[in-house]
């Protein structure tokens, strides 16, 4: 009998359980359901769309090299999945676990109905590198630093990845009648206004192939000096794998063992990396404890924190925005509030400025510039972290409905293992230290360097000190 393999964040083909249990159950068919419709899931922002819709196709063409059918539906995943199961006669469907709230119901709901009809449903451990469940502090509970549970995850095993699974035989592996599939274009994932894909396209090549690429050149150019070179934004620096792992080109598994074994072990940038790693594996729990981390402040006294929202909506997507941005002093003279002008790179700031057009032309931003642009946003102009996050989502590739809002609180203070709040990045200290020979600023933001650009919209001695003043009323408050 037929069986299912129901893909979702883990768009890869090596080290995927669920992918190997439904090829030795049966002969297999995949699927993949883009859910819009189940409440609480959130919808994927622009940039994210544009990678999804390049993902699919690579993986269809993956799995036909295996013999196996990509089905594409859309509409509520427990819905679906049962209507994929009963036009394909299958008996099992397999699938890798999800940690977001509304996932695990709509999972939850589709088990329960899958077992109801007599179909054998089962969820595997792929996205993690340990449970959220099984990593507890010594009390039992959840962990709310970082450094802690970083200690505790270098100490326990880590399972190796699984091989990719080899062609089964040909006609007695297949299922005897072909399962409609919708056409991938039909979706309407790439949108033209703006022009994702003409400009994503430069900078990405989404699937599991190129992942791999990817992290053989971190490992043979980059990893040795990653301890100090991750943080200087003007060069190759890092692994530019973060869209890889987010959309599970590849796994967290085949990250560690790559780099915890051979020649990589040695270097002393592998630990920082690993760390890094283990800072996603953090955040991930922290959504799984704080269904809500994306709306809720995980400190409840930032409740009280007075941050400004823009009095109008704004350019709230990249609809609203040019294909290209503008110049700063025309971008800026166009913003109706203080909130369009950082979008679009046009706050005078060069460094901001510079990180805001990286990720509107790239769909990513250097992390240690991501810290200084929200830190920008949140404390120098004092509009809540929830304005950013959203902006973040829209417009990132690597979006992720954990890291995403975990680190917004944690730069704005109203997070678990928070950065203190009095922690302000200056961008100028920022900028001769991480961005000395301007590199990163004359590739992203050229204007700034010449006479003329526009004055900072924020004077960053008084923001400072306004920041920190409102800081103090909501503690003593």
């Amino acid at each position: 009998m037929t069986a299912i393999i129901w893909f979702r964040d883990d768009l890869r083909i090596a080290d995927n359980p669920a992918l190997l249990a439904a090829i030795a159950d049966g002969p297999a068919v995949a699927v993949y359901i883009l859910d819009e419709a189940s409440p609480g899931l959130r919808p994927l922002g622009g940039a994210a769309r544009w990678w999804l819709h390049q993902a699919l196709g690579d993986l269809g063409s993956g799995l036909a090299k295996l013999g196996i059918e990509l089905v594409l539906r859309r509409g509520p995943g427990a819905r679906e999945i049962v209507t994929v199961v009963q036009d394909a006669d299958a008996g099992a469907v397999y699938w890798n676990r999800r940690y977001g709230h509304a996932e695990r119901t709509v999972d939850a709901q589709a088990k329960a109905d899958l077992q109801a009809a007599g179909v054998h449903a089962e969820s595997f451990q792929a996205t993690l590198l340990h449970e959220p469940w099984n990593l507890q502090t010594g009390q039992g509970g959840h962990y709310r630093v970082f450094t802690p549970m970083w200690n505790r995850l270098r100490q326990m095993d880590i399972r190796h990845p699984l091989h990719p699974p080899e062609r089964p035989g040909h006609d007695a592996r297949r299922p005897e009648s072909p399962t409609d599939s919708d056409d991938l274009h039909s979706w309407g994932l790439v949108d033209t206004t703006p022009d994702w894909a003409a400009k994503l396209g430069d900078h990405w090549t989404p699937g599991e192939d190129a992942a791999w690429r990817m992290l053989q050149d971190f490992i043979a150019e980059t990893i040795r000096d990653y301890t100090d070179s991750h943080d200087v934004p003007g060069i190759r620096g890092t692994s530019r794998l973060s869209p890889y792992l987010r959309w599970g080109h590849i796994s967290p598994f085949q990250l560690w063992h790559a780099l915890s074994s051979g020649a990589a072990a040695a270097h002393p940038g592998t630990q920082a990396f690993l760390r890094q790693l283990g800072w996603r594996e953090f955040c991930w729990h922290l959504l799984y404890h704080h269904p809500d981390l994306a709306m809720e402040n995980i400190r409840p006294g930032f409740d009280r924190f007075p941050w400004r929202w823009p009095d109008q909506p704004g350019n709230q997507t990249p609809k609203a925005l040019y294909g290209t941005l503008p110049p700063p002093d025309q971008a800026l003279a166009a913003a109706t509030e203080p909130v369009d002008a950082w979008k679009a790179g046009a706050t005078g700031v060069p460094l901001v400025d510079a990180g805001m057009r990286e990720l509107w032309e790239t769909g990513w931003m250097h992390n240690r510039v991501r810290m200084l642009v929200a830190s920008f946003l949140t404390k120098n102009m004092g509009i809540h972290w929830r304005v950013g996050e959203q902006w973040f989502w829209e417009t990132l590739v690597d979006a992720d409905e954990a890291s995403n809002p975990a680190n917004w609180q944690w730069v704005a203070g109203s997070g678990a293992d928070a950065s203190p709040f009095f922690r302000i990045f200056n961008p100028q200290t920022q900028a001769r230290r991480f961005d000395a020979d301007g590199a990163y600023v004359s590739r992203w933001a050229p204007a700034a360097l010449l006479p003329g650009y526009p004055e900072p919209i924020e004077d960053l001695g008084e923001s400072r000190r306004r920041a920190l003043s409102a800081y103090q009323e909501t503690r003593d408050g």
